[in-house]
């Protein structure tokens, strides 16, 4: 495992540690589109930039009624607001971290959600089970994607629909396309959204800048405020200028 995907895995670790309010339920560096706006709960606003970038990654899809699971689930408010939002069946959420899957189940009361624990790479999930798979700025982090893209393949029925959004950097982009043209899947949408996921981070880093102050001491502030994206961030630098392509790609599995 890089450095640093050892670096995301121990900040996710600690807001799961520090985070005793639930102040913080999504971990994404969100999506915004000046010329759409989308109608939420009031439940949902404060978190609206994340929010969005879940919606934009399955507003394509019909999702009612299926059963869908999100790999590298988190803190759990996407797949909540998923949930609630689009009324599947049934909604799993998988995460690496037992205190993360732990929080989900207490935390969230939605007819058919819940959480485990497990390891994108080796799911324990049975074959031909879900129709749609999730995978929201998670992937980066694993050690091997051919295997987790293998475990997609396994778990998602016939026709069923695997759908990402997450950033590499510019140089990785051919090997993550080379590993994704093997599945054989129809991709049906495909964006790069550095500059929705940038005017995300600038609306959004008054937030992100509060909680970081309320949850981290202050030689940790710097670190912290990175991992949020902050504008004048090195990882809002990164995203600006295209050191990190981030994309959205949706795809069908054949039948």
């Amino acid at each position: 495992m890089g450095f640093r995907s050892l670096m995301f895995r121990g900040w996710y670790w600690y807001v799961n540690k520090v985070d005793k309010n639930a102040d913080i339920l999504f971990m994404n560096y969100g999506y915004h589109d000046d010329k759409e706006s989308i109608e939420l709960k009031e439940i949902d606003e404060p978190n609206r930039y994340s929010v969005q970038l879940y919606h934009r990654l399955v507003k394509t899809v019909e999702i009612k009624g299926k059963s869908i699971i999100e790999i590298g689930c988190g803190r759990g408010g996407g797949l909540d607001y998923v949930a609630r939002t689009f009324k599947p069946a049934t909604a799993l959420g998988i995460d690496l971290d037992k205190i993360a899957a732990k929080f989900g189940n207490k935390h969230y009361k939605v007819e058919g959600l819940k959480f485990e624990q497990g390891d994108a790479q080796s799911l324990n999930v049975p074959a031909c089970s879900m129709d749609v798979v999730l995978n929201v700025e998670s992937s980066h982090r694993y050690p091997d994607m051919d295997r987790f893209l293998s475990e997609v393949n396994r778990i998602l029925k016939p026709g069923g629909y695997f759908l990402i959004t997450d950033f590499r950097y510019k140089e990785e982009m051919d090997e993550f396309k080379t590993q994704i043209a093997k599945l054989n899947y129809k991709c049906f949408d495909e964006q790069l959204i550095n500059e929705n996921v940038i005017r995300s981070l600038e609306l959004d880093t008054p937030r992100r800048e509060n909680l970081v102050k309320k949850l981290t001491p202050r030689f940790l502030h710097k670190t912290a405020l990175n991992f949020s994206g902050a504008i004048g961030s090195e990882t809002f630098e990164q995203i600006k200028n295209g050191d990190y392509i981030y994309f959205v790609y949706c795809f069908q599995k054949p039948e």
